[in-house]
């Protein structure tokens, strides 16, 4: 009676889960195995060998489709550092901060293919360019209370920005403004790298590249300090 209470508590995960444990338990009981029935999508049921062969090479499958998509990501992630690279050792061949800044416009322009820019920088302009993409703000940050929050929080913000920031950012170019990459240039400004395509920069994004090159730009900028 107890052989028989302990067979009618069995279940199925029970029976797979000593089947895990003992992975030569077919060995011993050959007939078992001949008698089970093979999961298959099409066609009669196969032999255990071949269903275990089936599915290694679709897993393996599966790998090697992963693999390939992670070589890919490699291959563009070393492409990105190459140019994030360029990038600062351009900066560093500049002697003055108003070329700094063309290079580094012109540079994000050709190399990034970024639709529009905007360098702003807690700091007079007067001997610096005048050029759409560069936004000086002598006041300091205290004069644009609506991105205090991001200031405040300093890491980049990616994704569509509400209409009022994008205005003050972009003037009257704001709405051809899909999506938005904002980082913070140390304490010495904002970088902004407006993009047409609505998918070009979203919240999950990864920004790692992107605080490289802003990092860059505040270091190059720190060896031109606003004279006293």
């Amino acid at each position: 009676m107890a052989d028989l209470t302990l067979k009618q508590s069995l279940e199925a995960m029970d029976v797979a889960e000593y089947l895990r444990e003992h992975p030569r338990f077919l060995e011993n009981f050959p007939d078992v195995a001949a008698e089970l029935v093979m999961p298959r999508e099409n066609g009669p049921a196969a032999s255990l060998a071949a269903y275990q062969l089936e599915t290694l090479r679709a897993r393996n499958r599966e790998l090697n489709a992963r693999l390939a998509e992670l070589v890919v990501i490699a291959g563009d992630n070393e492409q990105l550092m190459v140019r994030v690279h360029t990038l600062t050792v351009g900066l560093l061949r500049d002697d003055n901060l108003a070329d700094v800044l063309k290079s580094f416009v012109g540079m994000l322009h050709e190399d990034f293919h970024t639709d529009m820019t905007r360098v702003v920088l807690f700091r007079d302009g007067a001997a610096l360019p005048r050029a759409d993409w560069l936004i000086c703000v002598p006041e300091g940050a205290g004069a644009l209370p609506e991105f205090t929050e991001f200031l405040a929080r300093g890491e980049p913000a990616c994704g569509r920005l509400a209409p009022g920031k994008l205005a003050r950012l972009f003037g009257s170019e704001f709405e051809s403004v899909q999506s938005t990459a904002l980082l913070k240039i140390g304490d010495v400004g904002m970088l902004a790298i407006g993009s047409h395509d609505p998918n070009r920069f979203h919240p999950g994004i990864g920004t790692l590249f992107l605080k490289l090159i802003a990092q860059a730009l505040d270091a190059a900028i720190a060896r031109y300090p606003v004279a006293e």
